[in-house]
């Protein structure tokens, strides 16, 4: 068990330099210059060159990732161009408000998933089950920047009861965070009912239910608990992509997260920031697909068997 979780942990590694290096690349071979954008495009030459050289951008290609990416696994993701702040004491300041908005939208996303997901398979075919699957048909449908504008407008410009943006207090993840979490809990109630449904199929369900067990006794500790496997992994990785996912939301609302961060130091060329957040971002969606895959090796003894 633990070998196997430590090749994932080197595997993660990999991936994660080799992501951090094409990164590199894909932002210096854009058209552009990012000093120039950074100076003005009135800018003396030889000011410009002065800069390129302070901030080691004359030097060799290698060179320059060698520097960022040995920084980086030290914390250090460099200085940001336009802000002239560290990037590491930025993504510090902003991740905070990112965790709790998909910390907010992932315990919605469950509630609503789950909830909705065992009712369905429950009343499988009936009227309830195609108005839930159809309601969770139409949050996977929905993209989030819709769903965001839509509450915006019904519940904060009309109704009045939250603010349009910004965020004062824990009434001001409310409307992002069933936003955001809308898309997810239509996929996690989707899974829980097929699963759940094939589950109670099964030939150990009938068993329970002729020793006399009350229905929703066998539902609750014997199909539930089993058909829940799936369900857990995809809420595994759904967390780290609510954590690495928030730009539209972030940016909607006003809120000042590592996804608002991403969207400005696109509008000003700002690589240094742009790597850093791409980059947790990145090792964020790694470490939830991670943790997935070990917590899909503890709770079911099979897939131990099977490694």
């Amino acid at each position: 068990m633990l070998l196997n979780i430590g090749k994932r942990v080197l595997q993660a590694l990999v991936v994660l330099i080799g992501v951090a290096l094409l990164i590199f690349i894909m932002l210096r071979i854009v058209p552009g210059n990012a000093i120039i954008t950074m100076m003005g495009e009135h800018a003396n030459p030889e000011a410009i060159e002065r800069m390129t050289a302070e901030l080691g951008l004359d030097k060799p290609f290698y060179v320059q990732f060698y520097t960022y990416i040995t920084g980086a696994l030290r914390g250090d993701f460099g200085t940001s161009y336009s802000l002239h702040v560290s990037v590491s004491s930025l993504i510090a300041q902003a991740f905070p408000n990112t965790v709790c908005l998909a910390l907010a939208a992932a315990v919605v996303a469950w509630l609503i998933g789950i909830v909705c997901g065992i009712i369905a398979a429950i009343k499988e075919n009936s009227l309830l089950d195609r108005l839930f699957m159809g309601f969770s048909l139409f949050g996977v449908s929905m993209p989030v920047f819709m769903v965001a504008m839509v509450l915006q407008y019904l519940f904060a410009y009309k109704l009045g009861w939250f603010g349009i943006s910004g965020v004062s207090d824990w009434r001001g993840f409310v409307l992002p965070a069933i936003a955001l979490g809308w898309n997810s809990a239509g996929s996690i109630a989707r899974l829980t009912r097929s699963t759940l449904v094939e589950v109670l199929q099964e030939d150990y369900i009938d068993t329970a239910r002729a020793k006399g067990r009350r229905r929703m006794g066998v539902i609750l500790f014997h199909a539930l608990r089993n058909s829940m496997l799936p369900v857990i992994t995809m809420m595994a990785v759904q967390l780290s992509s609510l954590l690495s996912g928030a730009v539209i939301c972030e940016t909607i609302f006003s809120i000042n997260g590592i996804g608002r961060l991403a969207v400005d130091a696109i509008s000003g060329r700002d690589i240094p920031l742009l790597q850093g957040t791409i980059l947790l971002s990145t090792a964020l969606v790694i470490l939830g697909n991670l943790v997935a895959d070990c917590l899909y090796s503890v709770l079911d003894p099979r897939v131990r068997k099977g490694d």
